[in-house]
């Protein structure tokens, strides 16, 4: 019943800015913590950023200083803000979210990003 849905991605040469977004629907009380994933070929789904129901944000060493996570709880919805991309940012990025009033989390379907000149 609960849906997360990532847009925003695509194609961007290095250097470039992308800005995600993670929109939630249904029988949902509001947004509790939102994390950012990534998955690039081959490799395993890994942690980009994340920020807390109190608003604390943890970021992956490799995107500090680049990134930044959002969260707009009116609008059920969550950003992923990537400036200064580079190739190795190059992955599926997928929206994670817990909600107010739910004990297990919801995944988003992915969106594509791609950095390459």
């Amino acid at each position: 019943q609960v849906q997360l849905k990532e847009s925003g991605g695509g194609l961007v040469q290095p250097g470039g800015s992308l800005k995600l977004s993670c929109k939630a629907s249904g029988s949902i009380l509001g947004i509790a913590a939102m994390g950012w994933y990534r998955q690039a070929p081959g490799m395993q789904r890994e942690l980009v950023a994340r920020i807390s129901s109190g608003g604390s944000t943890d970021y992956a060493d490799s995107v500090k200083g680049r990134f930044t996570i959002s969260r707009v709880s009116p609008e059920n919805a969550g950003y992923l803000r990537m400036n200064s991309l580079k190739p190795e940012d190059t992955a599926v990025y997928f929206c994670n979210a817990k909600f107010f009033g739910r004990d297990t989390d919801y995944w988003g379907q992915g969106t594509q990003v791609t950095v390459s000149s």
